[in-house]
């Protein structure tokens, strides 16, 4: 494929009119395994009925069997398994550790799912302050090697244990660090990726920013096989706060208080009563179960007076606003407070088998009317709701718990929708950092206007012409 010097073909995209389908194929998925096996050897395939099963979903979603895996090492494997397929005239899926929350990761349809886990070579340059890492390089793993160079890579999804770098910025992963030091893409210096032809591509962040057309794109465009990272130094000193609060449009006010005044902390998180009352349920630490918001905060920086400072003004505008304020004395408590944060997800799989986790952004300033509405449709709905978030950026995780073996998919699905229209209606997106996958492809529509749709629709098709790179997934 070239990349820079093909013209892209010019497809319209109307109401009346269908989008284009992968071009399928008539051949068995044998023959592809077999050429797959010949061309990179037993070990990186996995052909079997019973190696393939567990590769058909990702943390949601259940989608369909692959008709084959492959396990590359190096970026040469990538592009023989992507020439193969093309040649086969099979889509291909990308997948890292399969944490994803919105199903991108799951083939809604016979494919191949190319799983970089095996690529974690991991590279420090520290005079430089960047790091050169293999797609399958698990997020943690970057600032573990960075730190005996006195260096740190601040994107801290919560799945940061298990989460890889590839699926971080198929994503644009944020995390609980994100409002002071942003999300991943913002630590991209440059990618190598894997066009739909097999052609390899080195981007850096210069002018139309291919790279930054990769990151956020969740596979649909190409596979990012390594990236250069930037590393800063960690901060020499943090401190914490637990505030909470009688009625969530307190919590929302004093965090817009603190920002005016003119703090930034690095980390803003919050939780709602029903959210707190499962991680206390799960770890039994002191949380207050009759508040109805929780806020979580650290303050970091240089030098301890402006740290002090800085969590001062927090403080000063939890209290203004009728929260109670609990300070973390020393590390262990730090740690204990933000073990909370970390312990949400297997908290709320105690509640139910599944959970839908929702990924909305909206305005600060409407953030409490917005919770509102959210806790009031779950109520209504009858199933299971709770919210948390990284709220100093207005990006909250509304989850709906639910049992399939009770409760309807359907019923699921509608109240999703149901909080995706609240927030497209107070100004907000459908997603800070879980992506669109298949979840919300339904909602784009909603979401975006006709031109800017048509827009997207002519990027993917000039990259990825047949459609056969993640089909189904982010554009209706």
């Amino acid at each position: 494929m070239n990349l820079f010097g093909r013209k892209p073909e010019k497809l319209g995209l109307t109401a009346n009119s269908s989008v284009r389908k992968p071009r399928s194929t008539d051949a068995p998925h044998g023959p592809l395994a077999a050429e797959l096996t010949r061309l990179l050897g037993p070990q990186k395939v996995l052909s079997a009925p019973a190696e393939r099963l567990n590769y058909g979903y990702d943390a949601i979603l259940v989608g369909k069997t692959p008709l084959c895996v492959v396990l590359p090492e190096t970026t040469q494997d990538v592009v023989s398994a992507v020439r193969a397929a093309k040649a086969a005239g099979v889509p291909i899926v990308g997948r890292g550790a399969a944490s994803g929350l919105s199903g991108g990761a799951a083939p809604l349809q016979e494919s191949l799912v190319i799983s970089f886990t095996r690529m974690t070579r991991l590279e420090i340059f520290a005079q430089r302050r960047e790091a050169r890492v293999q797609a399958g390089v698990i997020t943690l793993a970057v600032s573990e090697a960075a730190r005996p160079h006195g260096l740190i890579y601040p994107p801290d999804p919560a799945s940061f244990r298990t989460s890889t770098i590839g699926g971080n910025l198929a994503e644009n992963a944020g995390g609980p660090m994100c409002f002071k030091y942003g999300v991943s893409g913002d630590y991209v210096r440059g990618l190598e990726f894997v066009d739909v032809d097999g052609e390899v591509h080195e981007l850096k962040r210069d002018a139309y920013d291919l790279a930054g057309l990769l990151i956020g794109s969740e596979g649909t465009l190409g596979f990012i096989t390594e990236a250069t990272l930037r590393l800063v130094p960690p901060p020499r000193f943090t401190r914490t706060l637990m505030s909470h609060f009688a009625e969530v449009g307190q919590a929302a006010e004093a965090v817009s208080q603190a920002i005016a005044a003119g703090a930034v902390p690095a980390k803003l998180e919050f939780m709602d009563r029903a959210c707190t009352n499962a991680v206390e349920d799960y770890l039994n630490i002191g949380l207050p179960r009759e508040a109805e918001a929780v806020l979580l905060v650290d303050t970091d920086g240089e030098d301890v007076q402006t740290v002090e400072e800085e969590l001062a003004l927090v403080k000063a505008a939890c209290l203004s606003c009728g929260g109670t304020v609990r300070r973390a004395e020393g590390d262990a408590e730090s740690a204990a407070l933000w073990q909370a944060r970390r312990s949400i997800s297997p908290a709320l799989g105690r509640i139910r088998p599944q959970r839908m986790n929702e990924d909305i952004v909206v305005p600060r300033s409407v953030l409490a009317e917005v919770v509102r509405e959210i806790r009031a449709l779950g109520e209504a709905s009858g199933l299971r709701l709770v919210q948390f978030g990284h709220i100093g950026d207005g990006n909250l995780h509304p989850n709906i718990l639910f049992d399939p073996r009770r409760e309807s998919r359907e019923k699921v699905h509608h109240l999703a929708e149901q909080v995706a229209e609240v927030a497209i209606r107070h100004g907000g997106v459908l997603s800070g950092e879980h992506g669109i996958g298949a979840m919300k492809r339904d909602f784009m529509r909603g979401a975006v206007d006709a031109v800017t749709l048509q827009a997207l629709w002519d990027v993917k098709r000039a990259l990825d012409p047949q459609e056969r790179l993640n089909p189904g997934k982010v554009l209706p």
